[in-house]
C-alpha cells in the first residue's frame, strides 16, 4: 500500500494536542482483551463446509474486521509526522509460514478487501495466496518488503543500522518507495494474527512506530465456555480477541461501538455473504 492510497484528514484541536503529547504510536497504545460468543459462527462455518465450501474461521474473522472498518472509517486512520491520514482502501495484513515447523520461513502478506468482497471471494483469495507460497516452499521468490528484508537483514551493522534509520525517516515523510511497502505488514489498515490455530489463547501484540497500521488483533482459540443465562447454565463457543489500537485515531466511545459492531457481525454470520462495504446499523 503506497501513500497514493491515503489522504490527509483535518482534525479537532484536542485531537492534535493529543498527537503532540504522544507523538509516537507506541506511546498511544491501548489494549483490550475480551471474549466473543461465536456459537452462531461455528454453526455457520460447519454448515457451509457440509455444503462444500472451504471457509475457515480466520477467513470469517478477516472479513468481519474489514466490514467493521468499512462501517467505522476512523479505524482506517493513522498518524504520521504529527498529521492524521486515512486509507482510501482496506487492506488486512498477516504473516504466513511456508511450512509448519520452528525453522520455516515466514512471509508477510497483504490482502486487499474490495468493497464488493464476500466471504466466498475472500476465502478463495486468501487460500490461493497462502497455498502459492507453501507449494513453492523455499523456492519461493520473494518480492517487495519480503525480498528487501532478506537483503538488508544480512548487511553488517555499519551499513544496516544507518540504512534502517534512513528507511524510517523516509517513512516519516511519506516518501518510502512503493516496493518497500508491497506486502509489508506495517502498511495496511490492520494487522491480524491467528494464534488460535496454534491452540493458544489471545495475547497483546504491540503496535509499531513504523508504517500506517494503527491496530493489531490477535485471535485466540475457539473454546467451550460455560455461561449463566436466565438462571440456567449453557455451553457456548467463545473466542478471545486481544486488540491493540492507537488511541489518537478515535476516542474510546468510537472504539467500543466499533468492537460491538464486530461482535454483532460475528453473531450474525450471514452478513458475511453481503458486500464488505454494506452499511450495518445496530443502534436501536
Amino acid at each position: 500500500m503506497s501513500r497514493g492510497n491515503v489522504r490527509r484528514v483535518n482534525i479537532k484541536g484536542m485531537d492534535q494536542i493529543l498527537i503532540d503529547l504522544k507523538p509516537r504510536r507506541c506511546d498511544a497504545d491501548v489494549f483490550i482483551n475480551t471474549g466473543v460468543d461465536v456459537t452462531n459462527l461455528v454453526e455457520y462455518i460447519n454448515k457451509k463446509k457440509e455444503e462444500g465450501y472451504h471457509y475457515t474461521y480466520f477467513h470469517a474473522f478477516v472479513l468481519a474486521l474489514a466490514k467493521t472498518i468499512y462501517n467505522r472509517p476512523k479505524l482506517n486512520r493513522f498518524v504520521q509526522n504529527r498529521h492524521m491520514f486515512e486509507h482510501t482502501d482496506v487492506v488486512i495484513a498477516f504473516v504466513a509460514k511456508v511450512e509448519f515447523n520452528d525453522h520455516a520461513k515466514e512471509l508477510m502478506l497483504q490482502i486487499p478487501i474490495n468493497p464488493d468482497e464476500t466471504l466466498d471471494s475472500l476465502s478463495n483469495k486468501i487460500r490461493e495466496k497462502v497455498e502459492a507460497i507453501r507449494n513453492k516452499k523455499n523456492k519461493t521468490k520473494e518480492k517487495g518488503a519480503n525480498s528487501a528484508i532478506e537483503i538488508v537483514g544480512k548487511l553488517p551493522n555499519l551499513i544496516r543500522v544507518p540504512l534502517i534509520g534512513l528507511i524510517k525517516l523516509m517513512d516519516k515523510w511519506g516518501i518510502l518507495p512503493k516496493s518497500l511497502q508491497e506486502d509489508n505488514l506495517y502498511f495496511s489498515s490492520a494487522l491480524v494474527t491467528d494464534i488460535g490455530s496454534l491452540q493458544s489463547d489471545s495475547i497483546y501484540h504491540n503496535n509499531a512506530n513504523f508504517g500506517t497500521s494503527s491496530s493489531m488483533t490477535a485471535i485466540g482459540e475457539i473454546r467451550d465456555k460455560v455461561v449463566a443465562k436466565d438462571g440456567k447454565e449453557k455451553i457456548i463457543k467463545s473466542c478471545n480477541f486481544g486488540i491493540n489500537f492507537d488511541e489518537r485515531i478515535a476516542d474510546g466511545f468510537y472504539m467500543i461501538k466499533s468492537f460491538k459492531l464486530l461482535e454483532y457481525i460475528l453473531n450474525n454470520p450471514e452478513l458475511l455473504e453481503q458486500r464488505a462495504d454494506t452499511k450495518i446499523e445496530i443502534d436501536k
